[in-house]
């Protein structure tokens, strides 16, 4: 048996870490049994669709590295396919016309919920006569759900689990206007693409035993279910933007790697041994179902952001150089020159050892600007105070008489000029140095900083800073 696996999302807004993680699942397992993983665009409900959410998808997967088989298939384009299965079942006396009002399915409704019945519709056209039939209601399809014994599934990650069939409704598969439900296009689509294990989060759990009254009633093969846990947010509740980003689009805009966030994610209900940093191929390699874990998991916001530190000081120079200009564009650097890039590069192991994503590592280094314009951050104001502006002053005159503006030399004549001035403490040199030419407070090595920038450009940003500052 060829294993194909299935991703199913609605395009109705941001692509979830939770839908993510059922992607790389589905994708991982397909990989692993040398399968194929399918993609399938639940855009039936036109109300909220939308083409950029389509987009945020196709984005979504491309980022993590998740290829699909074949091309991406649109719900809403097989609704005679599944109008025709809604038909047969009918024909099969295994659905029924449904001529309810609304006022009728209400009363319905307040009745059972004063009942404590679990399903609200007491399926009063089940068996009745469709001659009975009111002219001026447009009926609906219903399934015919068993009315006795139990259903049984074997989940791949939640073991057996049964329930009595009487907790089971005659649900909609086919609305008044013609169209499918979600509950019958699933099933019919899974079919036709010949998905053999479905892979989802368990809150589609009780979709599963309703799913199956139509794959019996049409004589299919049943996929292999695994209905993996949701993942929670730091205090256990439903993860949700309260806790912070829950979209990749929020990740990616954070400066989070895609590997780091694939290997997180990973870790998040699966497990291999004790092993955490763990690369594409040894996923692939390792994944089985089995390894799913049982049990909910938190978000861990703080695991994830170390897990990026790692992944980016894995990255060569020239690849963090062009991920780090995206977010100096998006900080509104005004011209990104050959000086720029350069300097970077000589600093990039160090901000490589100090970043933990990427916009912290362009917020650091944004600094190698040439820009006529210069701005200070809050903190770096607090620091340039009067007297920080005067010990500046006679520190040009120090830096002014270096032949050589190497780190060392720089350095050694700080530590000199500290010794001289003011008890060695190098601090309250380093400090006003490092707000003045580059206006914050955390940078590489101010000594670095300044070397990169080189003489000129360093006494010049002194001399803005006093200018500027002085009261």
């Amino acid at each position: 048996m060829t294993v194909i696996t299935r991703f199913p999302p609605s395009p109705t807004g941001f692509m979830h870490i939770g839908n993510a993680r059922t992607a790389m699942f589905n994708w991982l397992f397909a990989k692993h049994e040398k399968g194929k993983m399918l993609l399938r665009i639940e855009d039936t409900d036109r109300t909220r669709h939308s083409e950029e959410a389509v987009q945020a998808i196709y984005d979504g997967m491309n980022w993590l590295g998740l290829s699909w088989d074949g091309d991406a298939v649109s719900q809403f384009s097989r609704s005679d396919r599944h109008t025709e299965v809604a038909e047969a079942l009918l024909e099969k006396g295994m659905a029924y016309k449904c001529y309810c009002t609304s006022e009728e399915l209400e009363a319905m409704r307040e009745k059972a919920q004063k009942e404590g019945l679990p399903t609200f519709y007491d399926r009063r056209w089940r068996d009745k006569d469709e001659n009975d039939a009111p002219a001026d209601v447009k009926p609906v399809i219903r399934i015919k759900a068993p009315l006795t014994g139990e259903t049984v599934i074997e989940d791949k990650v939640q073991g057996k689990i049964t329930i009595k069939n009487e907790q089971l409704d005659d649900f909609i598969i086919l609305r008044s206007d013609g169209t499918p439900t979600y509950m019958l296009a699933v099933v019919v689509d899974d079919n036709d693409m010949g998905v053999t294990h479905v892979l989802r989060g368990d809150d589609h759990m009780n979709n599963a035993f309703r799913q199956k009254i139509i794959i019996e009633a049409m004589g299919w093969d049943t996929p292999i279910y695994g209905h993996m846990p949701m993942i929670l947010g730091p205090d256990g509740s439903k993860l949700s933007k309260r806790h912070g980003a829950v979209s990749l689009e929020d990740f990616q805009a954070m400066g989070y790697l895609p590997e780091a966030v694939f290997n997180y994610l990973l870790r998040l209900g699966w497990s291999h041994g004790n092993d955490e940093i763990i690369s594409r191929e040894q996923a692939i390699e390792w994944f089985t179902i089995d390894n799913i874990g049982h049990s909910p998991s938190k978000f861990d916001y703080d695991k994830l952001e170390n897990l990026n530190a790692h992944y980016i000081k894995e990255l060569d120079n020239e690849r963090f150089s062009i991920l780090v200009q995206d977010f100096w564009t998006k900080l509104k650097v005004p011209q990104i020159s050959e000086d720029m890039l350069k300097g970077f590069l000589q600093l990039a192991d160090e901000l490589k050892s100090r970043a933990k994503t990427l916009k912290q590592a362009a917020e650091e280094s944004v600094f190698l600007s040439y820009s006529a314009e210069y701005n200070f951050e809050g903190d770096a104001l607090n620091i340039l105070t009067d007297d920080a502006l005067t010990l500046l002053k006679d520190l040009k005159r120090s830096l002014s008489g270096l032949d050589d503006f190497s780190t060392d030399s720089v350095q050694s004549a700080c530590k000199q000029f500290a010794k001289e001035n003011v008890d060695g403490k190098l601090g309250k040199i380093g400090m006003p140095l490092r707000a003045a030419i580059t206006g914050r407070t955390q940078s590489p090595s101010v000594f670095a900083c300044a070397s990169v920038l080189g003489k000129d450009e360093v006494l010049r940003r002194i001399d803005f800073a006093i200018d500027k500052l002085s009261s």
